[in-house]
């Protein structure tokens, strides 16, 4: 009786575990946009074969299997372990935490279904007349799939893809349609290696002064995102339609844009970003131009001729308007009487005769550009010279993405933690630099998606760090001995004022015991769960 109810108490200690694993992997197989090849990459980079839980996974399995004592060690050990676990993980907060779309449950049904064909093939396997032996099995069929939950759940995945290649079908067409239904409505796309949700806000604060307009909200800039944005939130008298456009591979930008075929397209930058997909910065380009190249006769493309890559690219079917802050030469458009104070930012945008004077609440060369391609297009689309500047005035911060805010105390605070770049990243230095009241702390953990630069311009941005900031905290182990030996390389930097953290919870704590009033701390990039 006794081993009756342990047995059934293992059991069902390890579906539980199970389900709580599946969770995890679904969560990350939702992080990298549900692409087998992207998963693994992270289960490579991350160890996540060899980790401690996986480890105490087979330690439990093999334990099992060999029955050592079973109902005094086996059983209750392995019972121990799985409660613990499935508590842990259950308490376990994450940056970004799975979201149960109709897609996840449709996989996560798929994973269940195919894990109790194989659980109750284990108790038929043993035999029915042997119950408790049958329920063991259970267990150890349980076990065996949280070992190997990774392979289960790309499996399940790639067994799913011609179910979701039709509904995305019947989504996308249902978009077009919507789309044809509105011929007068302005579809404006913006791309770029970042800048581009920036922009898009700053567009859509200046456009709304005279149209009634639509953005794509949040991270909504696959292909998927934006036919949700069109089926869910395009409503019939909207006037424009602004279309954040992201990309981690070639052609994913001209998949957008067959479904939205945009009038105007905006370029923010061209840089190496994502190069562990695009491999060089020439797809990048290639993909970035696919809006470009996309637009028809009668519309135009807005150009950030800053980068070098989108300088370099000719345009020839489609005007194109080119502006620049740093590389004024061969620009259309320039930022000048640039003037930065503590409260933000007055500038002039001159081009083709005219002068718009401007001021803003953003700080940062990268904001003044994002900025720019905004009141070019609201120009262009015949938005009243006034309108545009109070819209620029009254336009906020977007959270995460170079945002100063300052603290009752006394400290200011530079949120840029959304994500990093080797521009953006100097750029944000370059902001900090200007801070002279007090020290200037950074916290980071440095950028990722470098592909086989990722050391080089980790190394770079501690150079930069060095020339920039008082005091360094590098949070993680990811980018850690470049971003040291940058700083380092400098032979001028206090090596004392270089902290190291494990987490940002550790590295929070260290800030509390340095910090003062006048301080300035930049957040410099907050890496998600998939670099944990």
């Amino acid at each position: 009786m006794i081993e009756t109810i342990l047995t059934s108490v293992l059991a069902v200690a390890a579906i539980v575990y199970l389900v709580q694993t599946y969770k995890v992997e679904l969560q990350m197989m939702q992080q990298n946009s549900y692409r087998n090849e992207r998963y693994f990459r992270w289960w490579k980079s991350n160890s996540n074969y060899c980790s401690t839980q996986r480890i105490i996974d087979v330690v439990v399995l093999l334990l099992m299997i060999s029955q050592f004592n079973r109902l005094y060690i086996a059983i209750p050990v392995a019972t121990l372990v799985f409660i613990v676990k499935s508590v842990l993980l259950a308490r376990k907060k994450y940056k970004k935490s799975l979201v149960f779309t109709k897609r996840v449950w449709r996989l996560f049904i798929t994973m269940l279904l195919f894990s109790a064909i194989f659980i109750f093939a284990a108790s038929v396997s043993v035999g029915f007349e042997k119950a408790n032996d049958a329920v063991y099995a259970v267990g150890i069929a349980a076990t065996i799939l949280s070992v190997i939950s990774w392979a289960v759940v790309a499996a399940c995945n790639s067994a799913m893809k011609p179910v979701e290649a039709s509904i995305n079908k019947m989504y996308v067409d249902d978009a077009k349609r919507l789309l044809a239904q509105m011929p007068d409505m302005k579809v404006i796309g913006i791309t770029g290696s970042y800048g581009k949700t920036s922009t898009k806000h700053y567009l859509n604060r200046i456009l709304s002064e005279h149209f009634d307009v639509l953005m794509t909200p949040g991270s909504f800039n696959t292909p998927m995102g934006v036919v949700r944005t069109v089926r869910e939130m395009m409503k019939p008298y909207n006037n424009v339609f602004i279309c954040e456009m992201g990309a981690k591979q070639i052609g994913d930008i001209k998949e957008i844009c067959d479904i939205v075929h945009p009038e105007i397209g905006i370029v923010t930058a061209v840089g190496e970003q994502h190069l562990e997909s695009f491999k060089s910065i020439e797809n990048v380009q290639r993909t970035k131009f696919e809006l470009v190249d996309a637009l028809p006769a009668d519309g135009f493309a807005v150009l950030n001729n800053d980068f070098e890559y989108v300088a370099n690219r000719k345009v020839d079917n489609v005007r194109a308007y080119r502006y620049a802050v740093s590389n004024p030469q061969a620009a259309d458009y320039v930022a000048t009487d640039i003037v930065y104070s503590e409260y933000g930012t007055r500038f002039t945008v001159e081009g083709e005769g005219h002068r718009l004077t401007v001021e803003t609440k953003l700080v940062g060369e990268c904001n003044i550009s994002n900025l720019m391609a905004a009141v070019i297009v609201a120009m262009k689309l015949g938005v009243p010279e006034e309108k545009i500047r109070y819209a620029v005035q009254k336009i906020e911060q977007v959270e995460h993405r170079l945002n100063m805010k300052r603290t009752a105390g006394g400290v200011t605070i530079i949120d840029d933690a959304f994500n990093s770049n080797p521009d953006g990243s100097r750029m944000a230095l370059d902001v900090l630099s200007r801070m002279t009241k007090g020290k200037r702390i950074v916290i980071t953990p440095g950028m990722i998606e470098l592909g086989d630069k990722q050391e080089f311009h980790n190394r770079r941005f501690g150079e930069h760090i060095a020339k920039s900031v008082d005091v360094a905290i590098v949070v993680g182990q990811y980018n850690r001995d470049a971003i040291v030996s940058g700083i380092k390389s400098s032979g001028t930097f206090d090596e004392s004022k270089i902290l190291i953290a494990d987490s940002f919870a550790e590295a929070q704590q260290m800030l509390s015991g340095i910090i003062k009033a006048g301080d300035t701390v930049l957040y410099e990039n907050d890496l998600p769960d998939t670099f944990k």
